[in-house]
C-alpha cells in the first residue's frame, strides 16, 4: 500500500481511492494535528530555555542538557513546520483539482443540455426564418408609412397661394372691425350755411391793397 494509501485510509489493489472531499478532509484534520503539536513544543522549548537560565551559573549540566532538549525540539518543530508547509500546498492543489473537476463537470452538463436543444434546429432553417422575419418587418414599416403618409387626392396646394389668402382674409376681417367701430360712432357734422358770407369791410380791403403794393416794391428793391 502507498503512502497516500495509508495516509488515507485506502485499501488495496482494487479498492475505491478516497473522494477528493474525504482526501481535504484528511488534511485539514493533519494540519490541525500538527498545529497542535507545534504549540507543544513551542511551549516546552520555552521551558526549557527557562530551566537553562536558571541553572546556567548554578548547575552547569543542568543547564547543557535543557539546551541540548531545546535543540532537538526546535528541529523538531522545524520539521513540522516543513511538513505543514507540504500539506497545506497539497491540500490547496486538491481543492484547485476538486474545483476544476466541478467545473467541467457542470460544462458538460451544460453542453449535454445545449446539444439537446439544438437537435431539433437546422441552420439553414434559422437562416431563412430570420430572413422571413426581416422581410415582414420592412413590409409592415412600409405599411405604416403609407398609411401615415398624408393623403391630398391628386390635389397639391401652394403655400405661397394659401398665405396670400390668408392675408387677405385677415385684412378683411380688419376692415370689418374697423367699419363695425366707425359705425358706433354718433358724430354730429356741421350743417352748410345758407347765407352767403359776409363781404369784407372796404377800409379791410384797402390796407390788403396798400400792403400788397408795399411787398411788390420791396421785391423790386430787393432785386
Amino acid at each position: 500500500m502507498s503512502v497516500f494509501g495509508k495516509l488515507f485510509g485506502g485499501g488495496g489493489k482494487g479498492g475505491k481511492g478516497p473522494s477528493p472531499q474525504e482526501a481535504i478532509q484528511k488534511l485539514r484534520e493533519t494540519e490541525e494535528m500538527l498545529a497542535k503539536k507545534q504549540e507543544f513544543l513551542e511551549q516546552k522549548i520555552n521551558a526549557e530555555l527557562i530551566t537553562a537560565k536558571k541553572n546556567g551559573t548554578k548547575n552547569k549540566r543542568a543547564a547543557l542538557q535543557a539546551l541540548k532538549r531545546k535543540k532537538r525540539y526546535e528541529k523538531q518543530l522545524a520539521q513540522i513546520d516543513g511538513t505543514l508547509s507540504t500539506i497545506e500546498f497539497q491540500r490547496e492543489a486538491l481543492e484547485n483539482a476538486n474545483t476544476n473537476t466541478e467545473v467541467l463537470k457542470n460544462m458538460g452538463f451544460a453542453a449535454k443540455a445545449m446539444k439537446t436543444a439544438h437537435e431539433n434546429m437546422d441552420i439553414d432553417k434559422v437562416d431563412d426564418l430570420m430572413q422571413d422575419i426581416t422581410e415582414q418587418q420592412e413590409l409592415a414599416q412600409e405599411i405604416s408609412d403609407a398609411i401615415s403618409r398624408p393623403v391630398g387626392f391628386g390635389e397639391e396646394c401652394d403655400e405661397d397661394e394659401l398665405l396670400a389668402e390668408l392675408e387677405e382674409l385677415e385684412q378683411e376681417e380688419l376692415d370689418k372691425n374697423l367699419l363695425e367701430i366707425g359705425g358706433t360712432e354718433d358724430v354730429s357734422l356741421p350743417s352748410v350755411p345758407s347765407n352767403p358770407l359776409p363781404k369784407k369791410p372796404a377800409a379791410q380791403k384797402k390796407r390788403e391793397e396798400e400792403d400788397e403794393d408795399d411787398m411788390e416794391e420791396l421785391k423790386a428793391w430787393a432785386m
